[in-house]
C-alpha cells in the first residue's frame, strides 16, 4: 500500500453482515466450501467474530480461515476460534524490527510476535507464516524464517511478488525456484502433497514435521488449478488478481433480488473467470491496489 494511499471504502459502501451472510450462503448452495476471511487487515472490522459465526455456521461451509498481520489477534484469537475459525495465516516478511518497520511503516514486530504466540496458545492450526520473498530486502533471511518456523511448529509460505499497482511493481522480485531446491538441500526435504484448496507446491521433512510452501505465480503459475475468487468489502467480485474481469454484487443486494436470480447472477459472474494471469506478459495492466482487493 502506497504511503499516501487515502483511498479506503467508506462504511456506507460495505456489504453488511447480513448482506455477506446472504451472498456466501447463495455461493454455498451453489458448491462453495471454503471461505477466507482477508484484507487489508479483516481485524480492523468491528465484531468480525460475529461474521465469522455467521459463517461458520452456512450450511456447506466447512472450512474458514483467517488472512492478518497478527497486531490484533491478543484480543481476537479466542473469540475467532470459538466462532469457527480454523486456521490462519500471518504475514511476517521479516525477524527484524527494522525491516518490519521500513516494509510496514511501523514498529510492528512484537505486536506481530504476541499476536502469534496468543494465535497458538488459543490452539489455531496449522498457523502459516506467508514471507513475501524480496530480492535485496529480505532473501538473506528465508534460512532464518526457516529455522523459526521449524522451532515454533509454523507452516512457512514463501511467496513470488506480483507486480500489481506501483508498490509491487516496484518491489524486486525473486524467483522462488532457486530457493526451492536450495532450502530443500540443506533441510532434508522432499516433495510433499497436503489437503487443501491453496496455490502453494509444498517441501517438507521426511517425518511430516516441519514444511515450507512455495506460491509462485510468476516463476510456476498455477492458474490452470485455480478456483479462487474474492469479493471485496463494497460487494465486487474479483475474478483473477492479474485481469480486470469483476461483478458487482451490491447494487443486485440492495435493488430487492431474490435468491433465485442472486443464484444466477453468480452463475453468470463465475463464467467470466479469465483462463490466466498475464503477469509476465503485461506487468503493467493492473493499477488498483490490493489492499483495496484483498489479499
Amino acid at each position: 500500500m502506497p504511503e499516501d494511499f487515502k483511498g479506503f471504502e467508506e462504511p456506507a459502501d460495505w456489504l453488511t453482515f447480513d448482506e455477506v451472510e446472504r451472498l456466501l450462503g447463495a455461493f454455498a448452495r451453489l458448491g462453495l466450501q471454503r471461505v477466507r476471511m482477508t484484507g487489508g487487515e479483516p481485524l480492523l472490522r468491528r465484531h468480525l467474530p460475529e461474521l465469522a459465526r455467521r459463517i461458520t455456521a452456512l450450511p456447506n461451509i466447512n472450512d474458514l480461515s483467517l488472512s492478518t498481520n497478527a497486531t490484533q489477534l491478543d484480543k481476537h484469537s479466542v473469540a475467532l476460534k470459538a466462532a469457527g475459525v480454523s486456521r490462519i495465516n500471518v504475514s511476517l516478511d521479516s525477524l527484524k524490527p527494522e525491516r518490519i518497520k521500513a516494509i510496514t511503516g511501523r514498529d510492528a514486530l512484537p505486536d506481530i510476535l504476541n499476536g502469534l504466540a496468543h494465535a497458538n496458545a488459543a490452539g489455531f492450526s496449522p498457523i502459516k507464516i506467508n514471507m513475501v520473498a524480496m530480492k535485496g530486502t529480505n532473501d538473506d533471511e528465508i534460512d532464518d524464517m526457516v529455522a523459526y518456523c521449524i522451532d515454533q511448529g509454523f507452516t512457512l509460505r514463501l511467496i513470488e511478488t506480483m507486480p500489481i499497482g506501483d508498490t509491487g511493481r516496484n518491489t524486486a522480485y525473486l524467483d522462488l525456484q532457486p530457493v526451492k531446491a536450495r532450502l530443500a538441500e540443506k533441510f532434508d526435504l522432499i516433495e510433499a502433497s497436503f489437503h487443501g484448496a491453496g496455490p502453494a507446491r509444498y517441501l517438507a521433512t521426511p517425518d511430516g514435521a516441519f514444511s515450507v510452501g512455495f506460491i509462485t505465480p510468476i516463476s510456476q503459475h498455477f492458474c490452470e488449478t485455480c478456483n479462487r475468487v474474492r469479493l471485496s468489502v463494497d460487494g465486487t467480485l474479483y475474478l483473477c488478481l492479474g485481469q480486470d474481469d469483476k461483478f458487482e454484487f451490491r447494487p443486485l443486494l440492495r435493488g430487492g433480488i431474490t435468491d433465485s436470480e442472486l443464484e444466477d447472477a453468480i452463475r453468470l459472474a463465475l463464467t467470466h473467470k479469465p483462463e490466466r494471469h498475464e503477469f509476465r506478459e503485461q506487468p503493467h495492466k493492473i493499477l488498483r491496489f490490493m489492499s483495496m482487493t484483498g489479499g
